[in-house]
């Protein structure tokens, strides 16, 4: 287990593989450890460091800054910590929010963006999903944090089709708090990536479930229309959880754009 201390509390991580470095963040409620199988593929041809966000896994939760905004100082924070100039990124749903955005406030950190299942507009979200980012929806929730628990444990299998998620995702839930469980994903509702996606001068690869039943299945279509030169890659039997859903598949061409040399872009128009 792996650490740096930053402004805003301990940041968890775990590395894997050798060679050029790659970062990977986890979604809402998630931690580096839903990406256990892909550190272990694509750390045969490069260096992985998997992330904690604030308030989740076993980084810090000591701090109320939970908000999509901070987590996308996380990882300059993490970058320049470790020494890292730039790296391809890789998201899961709300890492992938963060990771569009760190290519957008920060383009020289972010190589290339990968995004699987990613909300491009908050209100892409599910409606469970939408209602945990009020305060009383969520306080509820955690003062019967037993009964929650068991009710995701018995929903688990119409999320994820992988036999260890349910467990996967109960250890991730007891980890989190109110204020980090509330926070990010009430921020996440508001964010609003549309806007500014033609300011990404990046390559971009957009991964899609047609199950997914967290995140509208077809956000791809703005993602694609914001970034015209993004590759779109959707998983017809896949739904959220594309790297678990359909593991051999989802690392394969995730490899197959990691290696694929950049194409210079025209700088972006004022």
């Amino acid at each position: 287990m792996s650490s740096i201390t930053t402004d805003q509390g301990i940041l968890h991580y775990e590395v894997y593989g050798r060679g050029r470095p790659v970062i990977l963040l986890h979604g809402w409620l998630g931690s580096w450890g839903l990406w256990q199988e892909t550190m272990t593929f694509l750390g045969q041809y490069y260096r992985t460091y998997a992330l904690d966000f604030w308030g989740f896994g076993e980084s810090g939760t000591k701090r109320n800054t939970y908000n999509v905004q901070d987590f996308i100082s996380l990882v300059a924070q993490f970058m320049d910590q470790m020494g890292i100039l730039s790296a391809p990124l890789i998201g899961h749903s709300m890492g992938g929010t963060v990771s569009l955005s760190v290519a957008i406030q920060y383009p020289h950190l972010a190589q290339k963006v990968v995004v699987i299942g990613s909300p491009i507009a908050g209100s892409s979200l599910a409606l469970p999903l939408k209602f945990a980012g009020y305060r009383p929806i969520a306080w509820l929730l955690f003062t019967f944090f037993p009964l929650f628990r068991a009710a995701m444990r018995i929903a688990s299998p119409t999320i994820c089709k992988d036999p260890r998620f349910p467990d996967m995702m109960d250890r991730d839930l007891s980890q989190t708090t109110l204020e980090s469980f509330l926070i990010s994903i009430a921020t996440l509702r508001r964010t609003d990536l549309r806007p500014r996606l033609h300011q990404i001068r990046v390559p971009v690869m957009g991964m899609y479930g047609d199950r997914d039943n967290i995140v509208h299945p077809r956000q791809w279509e703005p993602l694609k229309k914001g970034v015209p030169h993004a590759r779109i890659e959707r998983f017809p039997k896949a739904g959220h959880f594309i790297m678990l859903d359909e593991p051999k598949e989802c690392m394969s061409k995730i490899k197959d754009f990691l290696d694929t040399p950049a194409e210079p872009l025209p700088p972006v128009e004022n």
